[in-house]
């Protein structure tokens, strides 16, 4: 605009923005721009944003929902509630229910059935008082409640799971421990077959527990000073060492005296094992086995 065009008057004409009739400059082209958001094209609730002001630059802004949904050069559909679709989603009877109406949230309404709501129970299969109505039951399968271990034990399932079975614990006193059955708490070594102290010995196991192993006692019976541990001792049966004989007699391993008066005993096997063997000898040269001589 010229407001003055006498030819001495110069440089006072006026640029005007179309887009915006404040903006203006004289003697010179205007800056012009264009906010499409200053016409409020965007619903209630949403932000606007145009990204270029140019005038040339039309139909870019975006309409964000407080949800998140974005439209471009138009007001955003925020919430699309499936349940208000024509025809309905669901049939005659049944309720619908749109959990997320957002409208980038689609296929997640539900039907349910008016006339069965909330009735259902779900009962596990490992404990049948294990029941929930109107959802899933929570399972479990404690293994040590049909007392699989042996008296005095501990019974313990690390994982109750239904799909978590063996798993169970039996725990002795003495801390010998099983896993899936009961525990073997002791194991006493001298009852085991075969023996294992010779004849003539006692076993002794001083303690059971069977995790202790190897720890048993063979003692000889004739010599309580001879013990071997874990394996038969090598006894002896040295009868004369009550010096059964009299003077002048020569004792050999005969210590119960069974020969008679000034005979001669002798003991040709010591071995525990070996009875009746020895011989009685009189100074006349008779010999008895296994007795006193006449």
């Amino acid at each position: 605009n010229d407001p003055d065009t006498k030819a001495s008057v110069s440089h006072d004409f006026t640029c005007t923005c179309d887009s915006d009739m404040t903006i203006v400059k004289i003697d010179g082209p205007a800056t012009c721009t264009k906010d499409e958001c200053t016409t409020t094209p965007c619903g209630t609730g949403q932000t606007c944003n145009d990204p270029n002001t140019s005038p040339s630059s039309t139909g870019d802004y975006t309409c964000t929902c407080a949800n998140g949904v974005v439209t471009t050069g138009g007001a955003a559909t925020c919430d699309n509630d499936e349940c208000t679709a024509t025809p309905a989603p669901c049939g005659t009877g049944q309720t619908c229910n749109d959990p997320n109406p957002a409208a980038n949230v689609l296929h997640d309404f539900t039907c349910t059935c008016d006339n069965m709501l909330h009735d259902f129970t779900c009962t596990c299969d490992s404990d049948m008082t294990i029941v929930k109505t109107d959802g899933p039951a929570t399972c479990t399968k404690d293994e040590c409640t049909t007392t699989p271990c042996g008296t005095g034990q501990t019974c313990n399932d690390p994982n109750t799971s239904p799909s978590s079975t063996g798993d169970y614990t039996c725990t002795c006193t003495n801390g010998v421990v099983t896993t899936g059955g009961s525990a073997t708490c002791t194991n006493d070594e001298c009852t085991a077959t075969p023996a294992p102290c010779g004849a003539g010995q006692t076993c002794n196991d001083p303690n059971p527990a069977a995790n202790m192993l190897h720890d048993f006692t063979c003692t000889c019976d004739s010599d309580m000073s001879i013990v071997k541990v874990d394996g038969p001792a090598t006894c002896s049966s040295d009868e004369c060492d009550a010096m059964p004989c009299g003077t002048g007699q020569t004792c050999s391993e005969c210590t119960t005296t069974p020969c008679g008066t000034g005979q001669t005993c002798n003991d040709p096997n010591t071995s525990p094992s070996s009875t009746g063997d020895y011989t009685c000898t009189c100074t006349n040269g008779v010999v008895t086995t296994g007795g006193a001589a006449t």
